[in-house]
């Protein structure tokens, strides 16, 4: 700490002077930047605040009247203080200073003998120097030891505890909506620290890019980098260097942002990396299983008996096309939410000791080749990845659907495999209502093969020449017509069982089918028929209907 007034007064050089405080008792723990000799009675000009001035006051005795002008002066310079050496008789100047003293929150100090104020300012000044030098090096304390944790991509735990044992006072690392992430307690106890910890955070204001106090007197600093501020170190109750301690939180807040940046580089460098090795794999041009084995296990994918690939699609809206979901929208959210979704299937499947090979391989479907120890934990395995799905939808419908292919002996097989489980994926994606956990080929079965064709001109003409009837009459206004046809195909033609699960009597349902056939100039009776419409319903709610 930089010596403060009253330290100065207890240096044996000028206790011995004989000092006498004329005014300004409360500060006097005003810290000393520095110490100034003048014998000008107008310095304003010469201070830059902080300055601790001594002068004989011999001018002062030439105009005792400026006394009180003199110490406005050094008021408003921002000096520390005065120390005026009155040796001999000099009445008429300790008068005029005690006079203006009163008045004044500067503190004004007397000496009674005459004493070398080069003495003063030396020893003084060496405690200042020594002071910086001492920060200087705690500074470079605080900097080699959080470079190292940066170097070792510690984690945030670590960074939190080291930053708490600099300042000797907890730290608390919390998110943006004041849940606390880390923290090191000592010396207080957990629940002092954490005791009604988010209305106690709230109240403080949000974060800057300097260390601030808040309402209770917490520093605190923002992490994250420029704008992308994801949380803030605080440390509540910190006591000492107020400086020091927003300098190892600065430090240590620089530390938390590199080494989430270092791992997200890692983590963007792996997925390219596989996204890479899996484009190989589903077409191979002369790779043996053996090259591809060696490449998938440099890569973390472990050897095993069996290998399942599988699709992750994200959920089309109704009416979209082959391929136009995923594009469509805001590309860069698109991708981030990608990558949240390659990250979560990492942490779950290291949270299970399993490996796969996962990859984005297109705008809104990343690809998988799983490895299997045994073929009995392929529904199990799949199970704990729709889980997590759900988990993080926050036990709503999952973003995503899971298309599965069949399981393959060898790495290349399943990987080729791929086209399989992306059909079927794409095909579940534009189901509606909870669905399945996972979907294999014979989930989708007609579905799916009308999923690939359903942009075909030639279906679609097929589609609207099946249904144009009654397309032209729901266009008319008369609605509820391609509900009570798919209700009638989807009960397989059983008109007493349609009636009891529209709660409709048989004459008022016998009625509205005569209309379907009217409008549609078919008989509903015949199986052929109802095959051929249920075909085209399927492509029309494919396309843009409810599925």
């Amino acid at each position: 700490m930089l010596p403060t007034l009253r330290s100065i007064l207890a240096l044996p050089i000028v206790h011995d002077a004989g000092p006498t405080l004329l005014g300004g008792p409360a500060s006097l723990d005003t810290a000393v930047r520095w110490v100034h000799v003048s014998e000008l009675l107008d310095i304003t000009d010469l201070l830059s605040g902080g300055e601790l001035v001594l002068t004989t006051g011999l001018e002062l005795e030439k105009e005792p009247a400026r006394a009180a002008s003199y110490i406005r002066s050094l008021e408003r310079a921002g000096a520390a203080g005065l120390i005026v050496e009155l040796a001999g008789p000099r009445e008429r100047s300790l008068a005029a200073l005690r006079s203006a003293a009163g008045h004044s929150p500067l503190p004004v100090i007397t000496l009674k003998h005459r004493v070398r104020f080069v003495e003063i300012t030396e020893t003084v000044h060496r405690r200042i120097v020594a002071e910086q030098l001492e920060q200087v090096e705690r500074a470079r304390d605080v900097h080699e030891a959080f470079t190292l944790l940066s170097l070792e991509s510690a984690d945030t735990q670590q960074v939190v505890e080291q930053a708490a044992a600099m300042i000797g006072a907890p730290v608390v690392l919390e998110d943006l909506q004041h849940l606390v992430i880390a923290y090191a307690a000592n010396p207080l106890a957990t629940t002092e620290l954490l005791g009604d910890w988010e209305r106690r955070s709230r109240t403080t204001p949000s974060p800057a890019r300097t260390a601030r106090t808040g309402p209770e007197g917490w520093l605190q600093v923002p992490v994250g980098v420029r704008t992308q501020l994801w949380g803030r170190l605080v440390a509540p109750s910190a006591a000492g260097d107020d400086d020091f301690t927003a300098t190892v939180l600065e430090r240590a807040a620089q530390t938390l942002a590199i080494n989430r940046l270092a791992e997200r580089d890692h983590s963007e460098l792996a997925h390219q990396a596989q996204a890479g090795l899996l484009n190989i794999l589903r077409n191979p041009r002369g790779l043996s299983e053996a090259d591809a084995l060696a490449r998938a296990g440099s890569l973390g994918l472990k050897r095993a008996p069996f290998y399942l690939p599988a699709v992750f699609r994200t959920i089309q809206p109704l009416g979209a096309g082959r391929g136009t979901t995923a594009d469509a929208g805001n590309p860069l959210a698109r991708q981030q939410e990608e990558r949240e979704l390659l990250d979560l299937l990492a942490r779950t499947l290291k949270s299970i000791s399993g490996s796969a090979l996962t990859a984005s391989i297109q705008s809104g479907s990343v690809g998988m080749v799983l490895a299997l120890p045994a073929k009995q934990l392929q529904d199990a395995t799949l199970q704990r990845l729709a889980d997590t799905l759900t988990a993080h939808a926050g036990g709503g419908t999952p973003r995503w659907r899971i298309g599965v292919g069949r399981v393959r002996a060898t790495l290349l097989e399943a990987a080729a495999g791929i086209e399989e489980a992306s059909h079927v994926a794409e095909t579940a994606a534009t189901l509606r209502g909870p669905g399945r956990p996972y979907y294999y080929a014979t989930d989708v079965r007609l579905r799916g093969l009308l999923a690939l064709l359903r942009n075909d001109p030639r279906v679609q003409q097929f589609a609207e020449s099946e249904l144009a009837g009654i397309l032209d009459a729901e266009a008319q206004g008369q609605g509820g017509l391609l509900d009570l046809l798919g209700h009638y195909l989807e009960s397989g033609g059983n008109k007493a069982a349609l009636a009891r699960r529209g709660y409709l009597s048989r004459p008022t349902l016998y009625a509205r089918l005569a209309k379907l056939e009217e409008l549609l100039a078919v008989d509903l009776d015949d199986a052929e028929s109802r095959t051929s419409l249920h075909v085209a319903l399927l492509l029309h709610r494919l396309r843009g209907g409810s599925a």
